[in-house]
């Protein structure tokens, strides 16, 4: 791998390099708000044709990060308005769909913007004296794997005030981790191979469900304008929680964003409800992205898909080059989801809930089939099926991220 931090450009490179990292914030935002579309199948499109494409290898790497970081922003969107979430957001999902049912979307989306922002400046603050930490406690974590993901998944079970929902918790614990046990291991491949196992999964397990809920509902109503609820020392506080655990997932191999989105969720006291939530689990999305970066540097070691589609070009490691990528994305982001975000759930509200509940379900097993092929759609249609668990109990959907926890558990 190579690293450098001096970049030099003469104006027609540098007009090549916006156009680049314009093209991956325009990406971002269209994977962002596609519901079952990751930054994963955008970045891994664009490494693919890498040599194809009239640039130099570094301007196509600049686009792969600038796609990934404006959909950590964008990608609450289709959260809030479907209840159809990315993999990383999955553990908000359904406490941000409350906030759109309540009319308070357009704070939600706010909230998330903020969330990801506090985690770009506490990762430009914290990336160095940070990653010195991790690498000093990294090998404790890694030889207490597994009492650390049962622990985290009793903290789950906590969160249910009353026996009933203890249980049905712990039913989708067990159903999500034995799914998670049979399938994690297959990648299925459709028309255009850049899925992977876990599109079809969370699609079925935290999206199809809360569609197939919302049958012969009305949807949700118009949407107050932003007014925050949070202090701004809590929405600060739980932007930092976010962020830290987000660089998690850049360090600790085998550890999702998911994962720390879930253990993020179990650190915001109950009384800050779908807010903290947010917040937090939004500053996990984009600090993973950028920590993910810095591992990349700091030990050598891709733990995202975005950063290994970066690694995939072919290009020298810039430092300077893709903070400034990283600052741009996330500017590009922040604006895209307090202007975008809104007319997005206005459209989505304004549409007949049963039509689009067909319309979207149809278009979840469409890209499921043409990036999974029949494997991922069967795949995706049993954890429809257990993911329906959750609102028979009426128990949390955090509950099914023993989809991933479980097999962890087992397997260390």
């Amino acid at each position: 791998m190579v690293v450098s931090q001096a970049v030099a450009f003469a104006p027609e490179q540098t007009l090549t390099l916006i156009a680049f990292v314009l093209a991956g914030c325009l990406g971002g935002c269209l994977s962002g708000l596609t519901p079952g579309i990751h930054a994963n199948t955008i970045a891994f499109l664009l490494a693919g044709i890498a040599p194809e494409l009239p640039g130099p290898p570094v301007c196509v790497a600049a686009a792969v990060l600038a796609t990934g970081v404006v959909h950590t922003f964008l990608d609450i969107a289709p959260a809030l308005a479907l209840g159809v979430p990315d993999p990383s957001m999955a553990a908000t999902a359904l406490p941000g769909h409350r906030l759109v049912l309540a009319g308070r979307g357009k704070e939600a989306l706010l909230l998330s913007a903020l969330g990801s922002a506090s985690a770009v400046v506490v990762a430009a603050v914290l990336a160095v004296p940070l990653t010195g930490v991790v690498r000093s406690v990294l090998p404790l974590f890694e030889s207490n794997r597994q009492p650390v993901f049962l622990l985290i998944i009793l903290a789950l079970l906590a969160t249910e005030s009353i026996p009933v929902g203890t249980i049905g918790g712990l039913f989708s614990v067990v159903g999500s981790g034995v799914l998670g046990l049979l399938v994690l291991e297959l990648d299925p491949a459709g028309i255009v191979p850049v899925g992977g196992v876990l599109m079809p999964l969370f699609a079925g397990l935290f999206g199809a469900p809360v569609l197939l809920e919302s049958l012969g509902g009305h949807g949700y109503g118009s949407q107050q304008q932003a007014a925050i609820e949070l202090s701004p020392r809590a929405v600060g506080g739980f932007g930092v929680i976010g962020s830290l655990c987000g660089a998690v997932v850049g360090y600790v191999p085998g550890v999702s964003s998911a994962i720390a989105a879930t253990l993020a969720l179990v650190t915001v006291p109950s009384r800050y409800g779908s807010r903290g939530f947010i917040v937090t689990t939004s500053g996990v999305n984009t600090s993973n992205c950028i920590f993910a970066l810095v591992a990349l540097v700091a030990l050598g070691e891709p733990r995202t898909g975005v950063v290994v589609a970066l690694t995939r070009t072919n290009a020298p490691i810039e430092l300077s080059l893709f903070a400034w990528t990283i600052g741009i994305g996330a500017a590009f982001g922040f604006v895209a989801v307090v202007t975008i975000g809104p007319a997005y759930l206005d459209l989505i509200g304004s549409i007949e809930q049963t039509p689009l509940t067909v319309v979207v379900l149809f278009v979840l097993c469409l890209i499921t089939f043409v990036l999974t092929g029949g494997v991922g759609v069967g795949i995706f249609l049993l954890s429809t099926i257990i993911g329906l668990v959750p609102g028979r109990f009426h128990v949390k959907r955090a509950h099914l991220m023993g989809v991933l926890l479980v097999p962890l558990l087992i397997n260390g």
